[in-house]
């Protein structure tokens, strides 16, 4: 259904202006400035920005392959002011090349920033490195040509370990080694001498400098040839060679629109491009097709780097001597390329070149370029226009400076295209023919799936105006030829249905006693016994019979919501009549109830003196302290019955669930059979082991898929806050999760069943402490301690031993906490205080006042003013 869906609104030309749109968006964000977007980019103040933030800015640039040089044309793209992103523009070559701006350095900071900018130079180093157009801007890289002479990974340096060649023309400085082999042997190590001259041993000087190597060897064979008579003659027996040695340098002026315009040392080998790889090549007003070189001032060579860059020649490529000018003018004509061509950007042409000449510059139309007309914009006197020129111009029409050149695409549309999406075996793209049909298509799609619906389908057909309709079909009658079969069009789309996709997913639900409660997929003539299978089978608390099925009930008018059916499995799930004939429908929920007869075992503790401290598992619902006590052996002879006391959990407590508990103990199993940290495991202890793996496997994405279920929820649930929330100190004593209950031990141990031997519960700890022998003080009083108990002293005394009372102190409200629980307040009857009996292991709390608001002198002169009132009202009364 959704690749139907997809496949109707899927609009060629929009998807693809989405995709640009898309990662037009993706790299603006991704230069967001520090907390500011791109958004409100016109208001950013690059002097409020700080150089954290600038290399942050450069560094997010990065990560998406973008250069400085880039942020700042994306910045005046989206509404910077050309003063703002000129600052920018500095503050980020600044950060780049070491350097400081003094407004937001500070000496605190200064660490920090030296730190992240030498980070920052080592990136953007490495990113140098790797990209060798890196410095260029926008503009410069889409000049042709600019980049030859900008690419790090290109060498123009000319080569020295060449033979030597014939045509160099020696000059001052040349080193000329002569050898001689044959019938004589002698080698010569020469340097040619600022007049042009080498001085040959036993010859003199022979004047070489000016002429080539070839024209100085025949000039050094005769002059050698008076003292090795075997070099000349028809038959000499002694021959000679000459190369050159170290090459002298020469100084090349380099002037005009040059990256880096200035005189320049180079080898003697050195040629036009060699030159101009070293001042940088034309900046972004040279020209590249009439580069001069002048010698002896007069005009030498022309040189056209775009026969080099198309074709490959370099003929004009010549090799430079001594005080040699070359100049690059600005560029007469330029235009400018846009559209589906190999290579877009500006080209520069010479008079009279046509567009077939400009189009081979730029590569060629690509597949997706429309090949029968280009349009021209151009700058006429003070207005511009619009031509266009159909593809038999393209030889005759000649191009202008400033003349852009827009290049258009093919429609994306097809002409012979239908698809089918659906239920069949191969979805997709087919081509029309002629006489195609519906029954056709299907065939070419290799035929329906089983699960095609078969009553209807429908051709989605685009109308001459492109406006969608559609037709509905009888499929199964089309298929079966008793329906009229449907020819198809162009652009028409089949989509045939699932049954599945037109109805609601079938499932049933189980929960109660089972091992993974849950919903499951529906099965046609599933049983009950089917569906507790694949919940894992029953939990050992489940009860087999009156296992009860809820079933919708469908356009009811008696106002019945369910119908209710009860059944038995037989424990051991075999098959049964019983369940055979009531087998499950979908969307039925099975309800799996507790035995009544089961209980799982419940723990109490005894701690203390008694003679079996421990854990005990409760015999019996009604089992009591004292018959706990009597299981543990009793009291022991150093224990203080008085003192004891019960701790019980409240209903708030938060213990561990079934499932938890059934979890802990299949997880201690699994340890227990770890073969990784265990002896080597039989047959079926290794079989067992693998069950409780798979188990606990299931039970953890169980647990994973009811949390996100949880947070789902959560998120789409307001929360209110109870009342409950408003006092948090009571809500803290009132949710406590466990809580102390006050017995009398010696009352419970000599009338056993009475009222005070409380029946026990889980989690109840019996805590029987030793004979106590101190009373506490705390609260409001000088010195909190504790004191020795003393038979017979009252509440004074011991508040005595603690430095008396506090200013602070609510004595009237004093109570005392005894060992076993218990408290007991301070009573007061006449002015006479009835203060609580000190018992050993006691303690004495003293509260403190509550803190009272002192009247201001605007609540007096209120009650002033009431009072005034009052006596007038009362004098009038009388009156």
């Amino acid at each position: 259904m959704k690749r139907f869906i997809l496949a109707i609104l899927s609009i060629r030309k929009q998807s693809k202006w989405k995709a640009a749109w898309l990662t037009a968006c993706l790299t603006i964000i991704s230069l967001g400035l520090w907390a500011q977007s791109l958004s409100d980019i016109q208001n950013v103040r690059v002097d409020d920005l700080s150089n954290a933030q600038i290399g942050q800015l450069i560094q997010r640039a990065e990560s998406n392959g973008i250069n400085p040089t880039q942020i700042v044309a994306l910045a005046q793209e989206r509404g910077m002011p050309p003063s703002e992103a000129s600052k920018l523009g500095r503050r980020i070559n600044e950060f780049l090349s070491g350097g400081n701006t003094t407004q937001q350095t500070t000496a605190q900071e200064g660490t920090g920033r030296t730190f992240e900018m030498e980070t920052s130079n080592e990136i953007f180093d490495s990113l140098r490195k790797s990209d060798p157009y890196f410095d260029l801007s926008p503009e410069q890289k889409k000049i042709f040509g600019f980049k030859l002479f900008h690419n790090r990974q290109l060498d123009f340096s000319p080569s020295l370990n060449i033979p030597t060649p014939l045509s160099y023309v020696i000059g001052p400085g040349d080193q000329l080694l002569i050898d001689i082999y044959g019938a004589s042997q002698q080698s010569y190590d020469l340097t040619v001498s600022p007049e042009g001259r080498i001085f040959v041993p036993n010859v003199g000087p022979v004047s070489v400098g000016g002429s080539s190597v070839e024209a100085a060897t025949s000039r050094l064979k005769s002059s050698l040839g008076r003292i090795y008579s075997g070099l000349l003659g028809s038959s000499p027996n002694t021959f000679m060679q000459v190369r050159l040695g170290n090459i002298r340098s020469i100084k090349v002026s380099m002037v005009g629109e040059l990256t880096k315009p200035g005189t320049y040392t180079l080898p003697s080998f050195a040629t036009v491009f060699n030159a101009l790889y070293a001042a940088g090549g034309p900046n972004e007003n040279g020209a590249f097709r009439t580069i001069q070189v002048y010698r002896n001032s007069r005009l030498e060579a022309t040189v056209d780097i775009y026969d080099f860059l198309t074709k490959g020649e370099q003929n004009s490529n010549i090799t430079l001597q001594d005080n040699d000018v070359i100049i690059v003018p600005p560029f007469q004509s330029r235009v400018e390329v846009v559209g589906p061509v190999r290579r877009e950007g500006y080209f520069e042409t010479k008079p009279g070149e046509s567009i077939e000449k400009l189009l081979s510059f730029a590569g060629g139309f690509s597949s997706m370029a429309f090949k029968d007309r280009v349009t021209i914009r151009r700058y006429d006197e003070s207005l511009r226009k619009v031509m266009d020129v159909s593809s038999a111009q393209f030889n005759e029409f000649n191009l202008q400076d400033g003349d852009e050149v827009l290049i258009g695409e093919v429609l994306d549309r097809y002409t012979n295209r239908v698809q089918v999406v659906g239920s069949v075996n191969r979805e997709g793209e087919f081509s029309l023919v002629e006489g195609l049909t519906v029954k056709a298509l299907i065939e070419k799609a290799e035929g329906l799936r089983p699960e095609a619906f078969m009553q209807r389908a429908t051709l989605y057909r685009t109308n001459e105006d492109l406006t969608l309709g559609a037709i509905p079909l009888d499929l199964q009658g089309i298929m079966e030829g008793e329906s009229e079969d449907v020819t198809l069009k162009n652009e028409d789309l089949l989509f045939i249905p699932s049954r599945y996709d037109i109805q609601e997913e079938f499932y049933v639900k189980i929960t109660g006693e089972i091992n993974f409660p849950g919903t499951y997929p529906f099965a046609s003539e599933m049983t009950v016994g089917d569906l507790v299978l694949r919940a894992g089978g029953f939990l050992e608390s489940a009860a087999n019979s009156s296992i009860e099925i809820a079933r919708r009930v469908r356009d009811s008018q008696s106002g019945q919501i369910a119908e209710i059916s009860t059944l038995t499995v037989n424990p051991n799930l075999e098959l049964s009549e019983e369940e055979k004939n009531l087998p499950l429908s979908p969307f039925d929920h099975v309800f799996i109830r507790r035995s009544p007869g089961f209980e799982r075992e419940q723990i109490v503790s005894v701690r203390g003196e008694v003679m079996y401290p421990g854990e005990f598992v409760i015999k019996n619902a009604n089992e009591r302290i004292s018959d706990i006590v009597e299981r543990a052996g009793g009291l022991s002879v150093f224990a203080y019955p008085k003192g004891a006391n019960l701790i019980r959990r409240t209903v708030y407590f938060e213990g561990q669930t079934e499932d938890e508990i059934r979890e802990e103990n299949l997880r201690q199993m699994w340890e227990r059979l770890n073969p990784e940290t265990n002896r080597d495991l039989n047959e079926a202890e290794k079989m067992l082991f693998d069950r409780i793996d798979k188990k606990l496997a299931e039970i953890e994405e169980e647990k994973v898929k009811k949390e996100l279920e949880e947070e789902e929820e959560m998120d789409q649930v307001m929360v209110f806050p109870e009342s409950e929330s408003l006092d948090p100190e009571l809500n803290k004593s009132r949710m406590k999760e466990e809580d102390l209950v006050g017995i009398n031990l010696e009352s419970i141990m000599n009338n056993p069943g009475s009222e005070e031997d409380l029946i026990l519960m889980e989690g109840d700890i019996l805590q029987v402490p030793k004979q106590l022998q101190t009373v506490r003080m705390v609260g409001e009083v000088l010195l909190p301690t504790t004191a020795r108990f003393e038979k017979g002293k009252s509440l004074n005394y011991y508040i005595s031993k603690s430095g008396g009372f506090t200013e602070k102190a609510r004595k009237s409200k004093a109570y005392v906490i005894y060992a076993n629980g218990d408290a007991a307040q301070t009573r007061s009857f006449l002015g006479i205080k009835n203060y609580p009996i000190i018992e050993p292991g006691a303690e004495i709390v003293v509260p403190q006042k509550p803190e009272r608001e002192r009247m201001s002198a605007a609540g007096w002169i209120g009650i002033a003013s009431s009072l005034a009132t009052l006596g007038i009202l009362i004098e009038r009364l009388v009156q």
